[in-house]
């Protein structure tokens, strides 16, 4: 079980964009340990690397790292801002081919490389260090187990949250800690409340 999970692990970094790479770099052995305790089976997470594997193939065909992903059991969730509208095009018509997918949260815009509200925007450093302190937030909260919770966070200072609570109290809990940081904006919650 441990070589199969380091083998995901290794496969899932070398696919991932920048984000992600840097989030798995940051996270790694906590990542793994808690994959292996997760409330879902191997089948169940090897079938969320396979998607995010085809979905960071497309960006590796489109020549672009403008998107990030997040998985939990087959419910895809996609950030991003692209700055050429057919790169962004092409993208979301390929990625909502990819099969497996079993409901797609789609949060990548287009926005003009000079269009004067990226002035607004985030940069890539503070969206990361939102996105981990996030996630890290989780981690030491009573009632929640952090593993089965994935988040991010976009260039607008929103932070998702995607996964599944084991009763409604975990899933609000999960909800305010992912809200209690400087900068967020807004959450948006695609947790799934099943024990």
């Amino acid at each position: 079980m441990r070589k199969f999970l380091m083998t995901a692990a290794l496969a899932v970094m070398a696919a991932a964009p920048a984000q992600a790479q840097l989030m798995d770099v940051l996270t790694a052995p906590k990542t793994l340990i808690d994959r292996a305790i997760e409330a879902r089976s191997a089948g169940d997470i090897a079938k969320d690397n396979e998607i995010v594997v085809k979905v960071n193939a497309i960006m590796g065909k489109l020549g672009t790292i403008k998107a990030s992903t997040e998985i939990y059991e087959q419910r895809l969730l996609i950030t991003g801002i692209f700055d050429d509208k057919a790169v962004y095009d092409k993208f979301e018509s390929e990625v909502r081919k990819v099969a497996g997918v079993k409901k797609l949260y789609w949060h990548v815009s287009y926005l003009a490389e000079n269009d004067p509200k990226r002035k607004t925007l985030l940069d890539w450093a503070d969206v990361t260090v939102m996105a981990t302190k996030a996630q890290g937030r989780l981690v030491g909260t009573a009632g929640v187990a952090d593993v089965n919770f994935r988040t991010t966070a976009d260039s607008y200072g929103t932070v998702y949250l995607i996964g599944r609570a084991r009763s409604g109290e975990e899933a609000k809990k999960a909800l305010a800690r992912a809200r209690d940081g400087k900068g967020v904006k807004k959450v948006v919650d695609y947790v799934v409340v099943r024990p």
